[in-house]
């Protein structure tokens, strides 16, 4: 695939980036040799290589649920400047 200044002005343009005129022709090569190796990539046969999400074997790596604090109503409303039962009471803002 054959990567031309317009193109990348277009993508500089959409990821709104001003570049320089030399930035434009220096990215111009990179993302040309970039595409380069992409498409070399693509040569190789992987029909014998089955697909993976991870590149290591995971289990689940997430712990129990289990509450280990337990919240304590008096001591959390205990500095609240007004309090209804075991709510925080805040002024009204809607009329």
């Amino acid at each position: 695939m054959a990567l031309t200044r317009e193109d990348v002005e277009r993508v500089a343009l959409l990821a709104r980036l001003r570049l320089l005129p030399e930035e434009l022709e220096r990215l111009t090569v990179q993302l040309q040799n970039i595409l380069q190796y992409m498409d070399k990539l693509g040569e190789l046969d992987t029909s014998e290589i089955e697909p993976f999400t991870h590149g290591v074997d995971m289990s689940n790596t997430f712990r129990e649920d289990v509450v280990t604090n337990i919240p304590n109503p008096d001591a959390i409303l205990a500095n609240a400047p007004a309090k209804a039962k075991t709510f925080f009471q805040v002024p009204k803002i809607i009329e």
